[in-house]
């Protein structure tokens, strides 16, 4: 192989490595985003309905990790962290679909419907939470919800980021 076809191929890699890159960290900011919104929606929704907030982000740590609160502060501190990591960490795929150009209605779905159906499998298989053949519509209907909420808000950011980025590459 040639010196110019080594260093174009070069090239190319380093442009998919950077596009990637960019994808995780701009998914990174989008999730945090989603996450943010999500919780002020669920907050809002606890407040019309009377629900407790959900220890199951906590359950889950608990039975990962073997982690035992010692306080009823430090079981939420747990929730809480946990919840806001794993709606971050969520992001970075969506980040990554969008980009590399899956944006819009396509991109937001495909994100919901991996972000959902992973919750409604391994939380029941983790025995964390029911399976949402038990539940009430309403429940459903809720869960649905701020999940959508969670995927719009993460999608609308990620694809705002990833126009930018699309912009920044192209002026250098």
């Amino acid at each position: 192989m040639g010196k110019a076809k080594k260093k174009k191929k070069q090239q190319k890699a380093a442009k998919i490595i950077a596009r990637v890159a960019g994808g995780i960290g701009l998914g990174m900011v989008a999730g945090l985003t989603g996450t943010v919104i999500m919780t002020a929606a669920q907050m809002i929704e606890m407040q019309l309905s009377g629900r407790q907030p959900s220890d199951t982000p906590y359950k889950a740590m608990q039975k990962t990790f073997g982690i035992e609160a010692q306080s009823d502060q430090d079981k939420q501190l747990i929730t809480n962290a946990t919840h806001f990591a794993y709606g971050t960490t969520w992001g970075i795929p969506r980040g990554v679909l969008a980009a590399w150009g899956t944006n819009g209605a396509t991109g937001t779905s495909i994100h919901f419907g991996a972000v959902w159906a992973t919750a409604l499998s391994l939380l029941p298989a983790m025995k964390v939470a029911e399976p949402v053949t038990t539940w009430k519509p309403r429940a459903i209907a809720s869960d649905v919800l701020l999940h959508g909420v969670y995927a719009i808000a993460t999608g609308l950011a990620a694809d705002a980021l990833a126009k930018w980025l699309r912009r920044a590459y192209k002026k250098s």
